[in-house]
């Protein structure tokens, strides 16, 4: 069997794994957050925090609720890396120093989990479990508790009630990614990947020197990694690492994972809004965007130029031998559009166009299909621009899901899709003009202008991946990606509950022969140009510098 058909063969049982797994999930979780009933343990939690789950709260209060909880949690994660020293289970390793806790901790609470470290040598196993694989879960329910406070305002009508925060927290944590994290790290254990606190071991002579590893509890920490689109690797080769990722069938199901729960979020969103279509249409828009990556991406990286290249079977710089190109590009994409950041190769080491592919999948928005709940409120963010520019085109005012699209929504929308723009833009300037920053690029020219590109593009977006060629771990880089991930994932979280409140206070439009039908094919193909575009318009001057620059030269 030849690499091309191998790496087609895996896109489609890929594909067949999450229709299969669309529905049942998709409306489980319609249920878990329409539910009006409370588990025992979910009650003892809300006892535990002080919380009325019953309490319905505005926009406002939703958001203060969304920030207090994150601000607690990055505290906490500060301190525990600052005290790894003094605690059990660190190793022996040092405490983190201070510009890199609070990097990591704005890194893992925001769900970009960015490491700027080796993991293996920086972190202990209380601050891997009881730190960041805690994050992994709480930070992912966060996305899709927000997620579903916006589809509650198209459904909901002349209310400012979106829900509680707090049980929208606990509900997405111990009904959806506990049960989901504990089933897939049992078949990631019975596959090879290790689960353990064993100490530092040495494995061997090498070149005249030893070479250690440290086990950990990764199996567990890797399913809720990609289940929640975190990207967080216990070992600094993620899921390149044989301990994390050992063969192509686990490689297979993370994949899976990381977009299982993004793609089946759009069937609870129909379900929610009392619209199946609707969801299907939302569904059909993620799933052209990403095929068509997929196929780009595959095709930058099977068309090999010269012997070496094409006795490898394609661009084999920077992938594992047991991936291959076609497995490889498959995660590539899947990681990059949306934000997990995880990595079973080099993205760096991919050829000029198709290291290009994922930072311009990054450049989307994280929406094809995105992160936990972000993809699925980044979307519908972009559908509510799309049918603003259809109104424009007809000279009728816009609407979805029998609500209209004023001054109000159309400004918070627009709000939104400037800000992470902005974020990657003028830092990335910046980082380029100063004396300092440029000092961390390995290479010149317009790869290393890509590798500070994509630093800031997946810091801003969330996603974590990084051209592996950039020495992040500076106080500047440090402490401006952890600005960046702190503002990319909050300040959009306040226009999009903004943008809810605003929706559900309105009385619902009846549908007319006029109004625009949002579930068909043309406004599919309307959705997707507007997101091409828009994102072409926006970051094309900075693509054609570095990776387009580099594509065309090679």
């Amino acid at each position: 069997m030849g690499p091309v058909l191998a790496g087609i063969l895996q896109l489609l049982a890929l594909i067949g794994a999450l229709a299969l797994a669309y529905i049942p999930l998709g409306t489980y979780m319609a249920k878990v957050y329409s539910s009006d009933k409370h588990w025992r343990v979910e009650q003892w939690t809300y006892r535990a925090i002080g919380a009325n789950p019953d309490t319905e709260m505005t926009w406002t209060a939703y958001l203060r609720g969304v920030l207090a909880f994150s601000a607690v949690g990055v505290l906490f994660l500060y301190l525990l890396q600052r005290l790894q020293g003094i605690l059990p289970g660190s190793l022996g390793f040092d405490s983190v120093n201070p510009a890199q806790s609070f990097n990591t901790a704005v890194s893992f609470v925001s769900n970009t989990n960015w490491q700027s470290y080796y993991g293996e040598q920086t972190m202990g196993h209380v601050v891997q479990t009881a730190g960041l694989a805690v994050q992994n879960f709480v930070s992912a329910a966060v996305g899709i508790a927000v997620a579903v406070a916006l589809v509650r305002g198209f459904a909901r009508s002349r209310t400012g009630q979106l829900g509680n925060f707090w049980a929208d927290l606990v509900r997405g944590t111990v009904r959806i990614l506990v049960p989901g994290a504990f089933i897939a790290a049992v078949v990631l254990v019975a596959c090879g990947v290790i689960q353990n606190f064993s100490g530092i071991h040495e494995v061997g002579q090498f070149m005249g020197g030893s070479q250690q590893w440290n086990g950990g509890a990764v199996a567990s920490q890797e399913a809720i990694k990609e289940l929640g689109t975190n990207g967080g690797g216990y070992f600094n080769a993620n899921s390149a690492h044989p301990f994390e990722n050992p063969t192509p069938f686990t490689n297979l199901l993370e994949i899976f994972l990381l977009l299982v729960i993004p793609f089946s979020l759009t069937r609870t969103f129909g379900v929610m809004v009392g619209s199946v279509k609707q969801g299907y249409a939302i569904l059909a828009t993620m799933a052209s965007i990403w095929v068509g990556f997929v196929a780009l991406t595959m095709w930058t990286e099977f068309a090999h130029h010269g012997p070496a290249l094409q006795i490898a079977g394609g661009a084999m710089e920077g992938k594992e031998v047991r991936f291959g190109v076609g497995s490889s590009s498959i995660f590539a994409v899947s990681t990059t559009l949306t934000s997990t950041g995880a990595v079973d190769s080099f993205h760096s080491s991919f050829t000029g166009l198709g290291g290009g592919i994922t930072i311009l999948g990054m450049q989307l928005g994280e929406i094809a299909p995105g992160g936990t709940g972000s993809g699925l409120y980044g979307m519908l963010i972009m559908a509510v621009i799309a049918v603003f520019i259809a109104g424009l085109m007809v000279g009728r005012t816009p609407e979805y899901l029998g609500k209209k699209i004023g001054t109000r929504e159309i400004k918070l929308a627009a709000c939104y899709i400037l800000i992470t723009p902005a974020l990657v833009l003028v830092l990335t300037a910046i980082s380029m003009a100063l004396p300092t920053p440029p000092h961390s690029m390995l290479n010149s020219g317009a790869h290393g202008f890509s590798e500070v590109l994509y630093a800031f593009t997946s810091a801003a977006n969330n996603n974590g991946s990084a051209f592996a060629g950039l020495n992040a771990n500076t106080d500047w880089y440090n402490t401006m990606l952890g600005v960046a991930m702190l503002l990319g994932r909050f300040l959009p979280m306040v226009f999009v509950l903004a943008l809810a409140g605003s929706l559900a206070e309105q009385r619902p439009v009846p549908e007319t022969a006029g109004t625009l039908r949002t579930h068909k094919p043309l406004f599919v193909g309307l959705l997707v140009g507007a997101i091409l575009i828009i994102t072409g318009l926006t970051y094309f001057p900075a693509l054609a510098l570095g990776p387009l620059a580099e594509g065309l030269a090679s």
